[in-house]
């Protein structure tokens, strides 16, 4: 039975949209030792910018692989499970290593506990609910609550050399991690309360 007849999708490995995603998984070690080097070595501040660079390109990856596996009718099975998996590794990484160097720090790192908390859920969910053969689709206010996400921690990585061009960046990322959390938290219980339903129905 191939996949069109089982009404699976096919895997499509070397499909753009997937080689897009791969990239972004590629580029979370990259920023990551960016931020280290620049924050535990005391290093230059333009690698702040290099990594600000590196991440900003990872995000538009977000955009552009769901968009070209859509128009180009590329939607995969791969495609499906990876996209959120390499949002979460982007997302995740980066907050641990804006609290390591500070930049996230006092009542602030409770936004970051709350992104953090919400993504290990939904993936818990997520891994339930499969079991079950129930799958819960990805809202609209969810995918701005990615995008909110990125747009903050976007801030928080240009941290100190922001600050020499706009002395607010610090500031506005913050503001906007906190946003973020509380539509992270509403967007958290909404799949936690669709898989309860599925759950009692069970």
């Amino acid at each position: 039975m191939n996949a069109a007849k089982s009404g699976r999708l096919p895997a499509r490995p070397f499909a753009l949209p997937n080689i897009l995603t791969y990239a972004r998984i590629a580029a979370v070690p990259v920023v990551v030792g960016l931020l280290y080097w620049q924050s535990i070595f005391d290093g230059p501040l333009w690698l702040r910018w290099l990594a600000l660079a590196i991440f900003t390109a990872a995000g538009l990856t977000d955009i552009l692989d769901g968009y070209l596996a859509r128009i180009w009718g590329q939607q995969s099975s791969l495609g499906r499970m990876l996209d959120p998996i390499a949002d979460k590794l982007l997302v995740a990484s980066c907050l641990l290593m804006l609290a390591a160097d500070e930049t996230i720090r006092g009542w602030t790192l409770l936004a970051a506990v709350i992104i953090l908390c919400r993504e290990i859920l939904v993936s818990g969910l997520r891994e339930f609910l499969a079991e079950l053969r129930v799958g819960i689709p990805v809202t609209k206010l969810a995918k701005w609550k990615t995008f909110g996400q990125l747009v903050a921690i976007g801030f928080l990585i240009a941290g100190e050399a922001g600050v020499k061009v706009l002395p607010q960046t610090i500031e506005i990322g913050i503001g906007l991690l906190w946003l973020s959390a509380i539509v992270t938290l509403y967007t958290g219980w909404d799949y936690l309360r669709a898989g309860l339903r599925y759950m009692m129905d069970d």
